[in-house]
């Protein structure tokens, strides 16, 4: 092994970095920026405390929030010192209490072989205690049970421990007690019970305390902002009185409170081991300057900032550009030919990214990227027809269209449950063998065996009547219908975290309005009639689309995430889709405490994934839940100083790619008649409120006015939506 000096481990950083890792033995922060260079900060610290014989291996335990994280820092350490680093301990917070608990099984009152149950496996032991304990699961959704515990646990709280404040809440605090019990009887623990059974463990038994206290002299932990109240408590006993906490992190960047993420956390430590000197980590090493300026500007509107300003060396590179769409379908158009035109350049298309806020957003950039041809792969998630309640919905439909489709019928037939189980699903596959004919004519043939309304009987009355309630109607409502029937919206809503969910649903919806209105792919005779039911038609679309253009592993291929998604990540094309008011910021973060804050740190993580070019994106009106929505350009736009951008709409942009320009929508020939309001004529809304009409265009079909509504300004609206009413 290559022999090396604490001077040379020491080359190359910048005085910052020099600070951090060579600090004398005390508690310190080290505040690091995005792209500041933290990870080799970390390293580099644990290499320089061993190589000056400050501490051995044995004596330090890092901690990290992925295994990932934990594998390549124990590989560059490997590289970088010619020492076993096998007596470290480095990993997840519930993989080094999983190491702790086995080590003391005993003292911590599990069996040597304790076994650990996944989230499917926790939901199966919740839904049997459950059901010994003959609790209704539509008023207490067993999902909804399995958020509650284990926020609780977060908490450090057991059940005697947790505030019951009505019959409701009394009976989840009783059903956590009883999982408890049952937990402890089978010799199990969950992921949140590692965290907790191992700081009560330590909390309890002074010798164990005191043993990992005297070994680890240095306990290092990366993404601090990102901890929960329970993980730092069990930092702050393994740390004692005496022992260093080197703690990384950035509070610009915590964006998961939703998890249980703590930002406050940081405070904390600041105050509870009386750290002297915080180390910012402010150099840039990824982004041009332009786009730092761009994210400081954004996230200095957050109060009780620790407070660090990013810059870089590597120049003001290209201004950020921002495009203005008519609706989402304009959106999504102009990312497309914008990517076209930069691969057409030579920018390879794994190094330019897609963001967006919401999940559901991805179904009209990828049906753009799925005509336009462009190979994309969908990170940390799966395509808008891919996800499971989206083939639910599909398999009701399908189940519409054809009561034979013995898949669909598969898929759904105990989804939401209703009570088939599988001995039932069995005797209907024998009955359909016999008789040569489909599971659904099975069934029809069975029905009536059981109690009506339940079981068998219910799930072909229900098919039956979403089969009748659809005729006559547009593809939109018929989709509405099986969203509906289906008992689909009910599951998802009774579900803590079915939000996006329940949006991509309503995406669902907009993608059946869609396929009427754009005329995409639909399939007529030589007549012009429609040559099959839409429904079909649909259901076609909806399979090539799901079925064809994910990109294979290892092929060139577009980059489309969530920005919770992206951070860590980085890419040298960035476009941020999305910027209006109740999208990003998204409309829940104004009934959250501190939630637009979140919403800000969401938006600085999205701008500093970008090193040479940021794209930001909004349209007027784009489709949500089944309507249009009117919508008003993020604040997070205003935030940006205008010297920083080029807007597209407006500015010619002949300098750059295929040269093209970009102009906003041209209005269509005003109508010559049937014209129902005049200009100056007074009209209310129900969103924007009281307004007077000053302009019109478009034509009988697309038909908008253009109303002034005083401090909500002026909007454009379609008049087959908006819904106006003369005053």
């Amino acid at each position: 092994m290559n022999s090396t000096s604490p001077t040379s481990l020491l080359d190359g950083l910048n005085d910052k970095q020099l600070e951090a890792v060579t600090l004398p033995h005390q508690s310190a922060l080290i505040l690091a920026g995005a792209g500041s260079g933290k990870t080799r900060v970390l390293t580099t610290r644990i290499a320089w405390l061993i190589q000056t014989g400050q501490v051995s291996p044995h004596g330090i335990l890092s901690v990290t929030f992925t295994n990932k994280a934990a594998k390549e820092m124990l590989t560059r350490l490997g590289a970088m010192l010619p020492i076993n680093m096998r007596g470290m301990w480095a990993g997840t917070f519930h993989g080094l209490c999983n190491r702790l608990l086995r080590a003391h099984h005993r003292e911590a009152e599990l069996p040597a072989t304790f076994q650990i149950l996944d989230t499917a496996d926790q939901l199966s032991s919740i839904k049997r205690v459950m059901k010994v304990m003959n609790v209704d699961d539509e008023k207490f959704p067993p999902k909804q049970v399995l958020g509650y515990i284990n926020s609780c646990k977060e908490e450090g709280l057991r059940a005697y421990a947790v505030e019951a404040y009505d019959s409701h809440s009394q009976r989840m605090r009783e059903i956590f007690e009883e999982y408890d019990k049952q937990c402890q009887r089978e010799g199990v623990v969950d992921f949140a019970e590692l965290l907790l059974r191992c700081y009560e463990l330590l909390s309890r038994n002074n010798s164990i305390r005191e043993h990992y206290q005297h070994r680890f002299k240095y306990i290092l932990v990366d993404e601090f902002q990102d901890t929960n109240r329970l993980q730092y408590l069990w930092l702050k006993l393994l740390a004692g009185a005496d022992n260093c906490i080197f703690a990384v992190g950035d509070d610009d960047q915590s964006i998961y409170a939703f998890r249980g993420a703590r930002v406050g956390n940081m405070r904390d430590f600041e105050h509870d081991f009386n750290v002297q000197n915080i180390v910012k980590l402010e150099q840039n090493y990824r982004s041009h300057s332009n786009i730092l300026d761009a994210a400081n500007a954004i996230i200095m509107h957050n109060r009780n900032r620790l407070g660090k300003n990013l810059w870089t060396s590597a120049g003001k590179g290209e201004p950020i550009r921002i495009y203005e769409g008519y609706n989402d379908k304009d959106e999504a158009t102009f990312i497309v030919d914008e990517i076209k035109a930069l691969h057409k350049e030579g920018t390879e298309l794994s190094q330019i990214a897609l963001l967006y806020r919401s999940n559901a957003q991805s179904r009209i950039l990828e049906h753009e990227l799925f005509s336009a041809n462009l190979p994309y792969r969908v990170y940390g998630g799966l395509r808008f027809f891919e996800r499971a309640e989206i083939k639910h919905a599909l398999a009701y439909l399908r189940l519409i269209a054809s009561g034979d489709d013995d898949t669909a019928l598969l898929r759904v037939i105990n989804f939401p449950t209703r009570g088939i189980g599988a001995r039932s699903l069995e005797q209907l596959q024998e009955l359909a063998r016999r008789q040569d004919s489909s599971l659904w004519q099975a069934a029809c043939a069975k029905a009536g065996d059981g109690k009506p309304g339940r079981g068998l009987d219910g799930f072909v009355a229900l098919i039956k009547q979403m089969q009748e309630e659809s005729i006559g109607l547009t593809l939109a409502e018929q989709v509405k219908i099986a969203i509906e029937l289906s008992g689909l919206r009910n599951h998802y809503a009774a579900d803590k975290e079915g939000e996006d969910r329940l949006a991509n649903l309503d995406e669902l919806v907009n993608a059946a309005i869609a396929f009427m209105n754009q005329d995409i792919g639909m399939q007529v005779d030589e007549n012009g009639e429609v040559a099959m039911p839409i429904l079909a038609q649909f259901l076609a679309h909806a399979s090539l689309e799901a079925g064809e253009h994910q990109a294979d592993v290892g092929r060139d291929a577009l980059q489309l995430m969530t920005v919770h998604a992206a951070k860590g990540l980085e890419f040298n094309t960035v476009f941020i889709s999305g910027l209006e008011e109740g999208l990003f910021p998204h409309e829940q973060s104004s009934y959250e405490s501190n939630g637009l804050e979140e919403e800000r740190r969401l938006m600085y993580v999205a701008v500093t994934r970008a090193r040479q070019r940021l794209y930001i994106s909004f349209a007027q009106n784009r489709m949500l839940h089944g309507q249009v929505r009117y919508g008003i350009p993020s604040r997070f736009l205003d935030e940006i100083p205008e010297d920083l951008v080029k807007r597209l709409n407006t500015v010619s942009n002949k300098s750059y790619g295929n040269s093209s320009q970009y102009t906003s929508p041209t209005p269509a020939a005003r109508p010559q008649a049937n014209m129902p309001w005049k200009i100056g004529q007074a009209v209310a809304h129900s969103k924007f409120g009281q307004g007077v009409v000053v302009n019109y265009e478009g034509n009988a079909n697309d038909l908008r006015v253009q109303v002034n509504f005083g401090k909500e300004g002026l909007k454009w609206l379609a008049l087959e939506y908006a819904k106006l009413e003369t005053l």
